[in-house]
């Protein structure tokens, strides 16, 4: 099937010895450190010893309740020591964690926790009514309400071929799938960013989604290494900035949007310049950034890529230069890829070719889904490699023996970093009453600014709105999943075979940039929020009761939104809320808890008179 010769490949072995499991490697960093500073979360401040001591206790108790190796166990938990504090006792008791976002809706947390088959979720108060009356798992159990108990001495009990979790991803059927990771491939992971990062430790911030798989690298490779993590709460972009410099962070992993974001105001931009190593991953990497961010940041920049089937980063590239493309590297050690046409034989250099990683970080395949596993986990019989797995993503080697990156051969995207099967959105969209016909794409008709923008066609004789189609969604997807714009058309273009010609897809109509609507902002909140939303969209003023998706919200403008949002209010505030309350009236309502008309106040008087005459001059 495949040529003898795998186009690049680096094996290279580090000098720690083999172990068995993630957990046994934090119990021996424990041992060598076990009063240096292990977590900073907010005022929390726990130890090495601390640390392994709270999850030691949940293992016990996870261990009596019958979890054990191959068993699936839910994480529903905010960013608190608490949420990492679980995952330490899944490892430890030997099961696999599966993430749980809790700003995804209800309905998609019940389809993960169904098709898991999680015998348990760990979770908290506010979360607990989320399986109620829905079949989910079998044990939720909240973390508050878990008795003190005795700490015996017992060994974790996983093997290498155990799994350490499962993440789900966007599925291009309309069903997301869960991606089994073993304990093996997260430790020949650990041993290559030896190789990449070095043994020193340092000042990690973790910034990123436990259900983004490579938060793996910033809370357990790291507690495995000796740093110190600052677990970055939902308090906002511009934390950030203040955490780099009030812990001395000396690291930080993020994707080119949440950096992008940092770099529009000079404070944020300027913490980067201290940071000792910066890497960037997730999704294209544009030049244009990369130089800003060279503008205060002098240390070691990457960047990563890698797909969750093979286990967080597969390749890195070390940015010193900044050409107008940026490479995304070479593969890590212990990591194989190959560039193969359509029949499977590797291409020149220089050529356009599909990417296929081989290796120890080739996943299990997916949960429950064997033929799609067989799809795209494919035997590699001619080849050091015992697997392959067939990413779908567009490359080439350049001269300089670096892969560049040149998009997807099917219809998966990212946005923020987030993968999105467009075909699983479609297939919702198609379930609806109204809905004939749904083609969703992404567009960047403005340069950074990529948008989700579905494509419809109404059965004879229905109508639906944009309200009803996003609020339809954000019922059963993650908000970065809802696409901004709804398009209705009369019918789809075809091409000369049939097909959906996605190619003469029409542009989006012109953004509505007239006056708007009365009524103006009554209150300090309804003010600010309009403030906040005036300035992400660019816009002079909006009216109270405008619709943002329908002035042109993006991703990254909600991004942008929730955090000031969060920074200005001092409070966590769900990213499921700006969608479900789409206009400053009703957004403000629901974040001030109150059903009433309210009345302008003298300060916000001030301020909406002194806007009108900044307009008028």
């Amino acid at each position: 099937m495949f040529q003898t010769d795998a186009l690049t490949s680096v094996c290279e072995s580090t000098a720690r010895p083999p172990a068995a499991s993630i957990y046994q490697l934090f119990s021996e960093q424990v041992r060598s450190t076990p009063a240096a500073i292990a977590l900073i979360s907010g005022q929390q401040q726990l130890s090495y010893l601390a640390l392994e001591q709270k999850a030691t206790q949940l293992a016990v108790h996870l261990v009596r309740w019958g979890v054990a190796p191959e068993n699936l166990v839910g994480v529903l938990l905010n960013r608190k020591p608490e949420m990492l504090i679980a995952v330490l006792a899944i490892l430890k008791a030997g099961a696999a964690y599966v993430p749980l976002d809790p700003n995804y809706p209800a309905e998609r947390l019940n389809l993960l926790a169904e098709d898991a088959q999680m015998s348990t979720v760990l979770t908290s108060r506010n979360f607990q009514s989320v399986f109620t009356g829905i079949t989910g798992p079998t044990q939720c159990i909240c973390m508050e309400e878990i008795e003190p108990t005795d700490l015996p001495q017992f060994d974790c009990p996983a093997r290498p071929e155990n799994l350490a979790y499962a993440i789900y991803t966007s599925g291009s059927t309309g069903k997301p799938k869960g991606v089994m990771v073993e304990q093996r491939n997260v430790l020949s992971f650990f041993r290559a960013m030896d190789v990449l990062l070095g043994s020193d430790s340092g000042v990690w911030l973790a910034v990123t989604s436990l259900s983004f798989d490579i938060s793996v690298l910033e809370l357990l490779w790291t507690l495995t290494r000796g740093y110190t993590v600052v677990l970055h709460g939902d308090e906002g972009t511009h934390t950030i900035a203040e955490e780099i410099r009030r812990f001395a962070v000396t690291h930080l992993q993020s994707t080119p949007s949440l950096v992008r974001l940092l770099t529009l105001e000079p404070r944020s931009l300027s913490a980067l310049g201290s940071l000792k190593t910066l890497l960037l991953g997730g999704e294209a990497l544009p030049s244009s950034l990369v130089h800003t961010v060279r503008s205060v940041f002098q240390g070691e920049l990457f960047n990563m890529y890698g797909p969750t089937e093979t286990t967080i980063w597969s390749t890195a590239h070390t940015i010193r230069d900044i050409p107008s493309s940026i490479p995304i590297g070479r593969p890590l050690s212990n990591t194989s890829v190959h560039i193969l046409d359509d029949v499977f034989q590797p291409v020149p250099v220089g050529e356009v070719g599909e990417l296929f990683i081989g290796g120890e970080g080739v996943a299990r395949g997916y949960w429950r889904r064997p033929a799609l596993t067989a799809e795209r986990f494919l035997d590699n019989r001619l080849s050091n490699c015992a697997r392959l797995y067939k990413t779908g993503d567009l490359v080439r080697l350049n001269p300089q023996g670096q892969l560049e990156f040149l998009g997807r051969a099917d219809f998966q995207v990212k946005i923020s970093g987030f993968r999105i099967e467009l075909g699983e959105i479609e297939t919702l969209l198609e379930t609806l009453p109204a809905i004939h016909q749904a083609v969703v794409v992404a567009r960047e008709d403005r340069p950074g600014d990529q948008r989700l923008v579905a494509y419809l066609t109404t059965k004879p004789g229905l109508e639906t709105s944009a309200a009803t189609l996003r609020k339809a969604l954000a019922d059963k997807l993650p908000p970065y999943m809802v696409p901004a714009h709804f398009v209705l058309l009369a019918q789809l273009p075809l091409t000369s075979n049939g097909k959906i010609d996605r190619k003469a897809l029409p542009p989006l109509p012109s953004e509505n940039g007239g006056a708007p609507p009365n009524p103006e902002p009554r209150s300090d909140l309804e003010e600010t929020l309009s403030s906040i939303w005036c300035d992400a969209l660019g816009s002079a003023r909006i009216g109270t009761d405008q619709n943002f998706f329908d002035l042109g919200a993006s991703s990254l403008m909600v991004a942008e939104v929730h955090a000031r949002l969060q920074q200005h209010l001092q409070r966590e505030i769900s990213l499921v809320d700006l969608f479900q309350f789409p206009t400053v009236r009703l957004l403000a309502a629901h974040l001030s808890g109150s059903t009433s008309t309210p009345t302008l106040s003298d300060r916000a008087k001030r301020r909406l008179a002194a806007r009108r005459d900044k307009e008028a001059s």
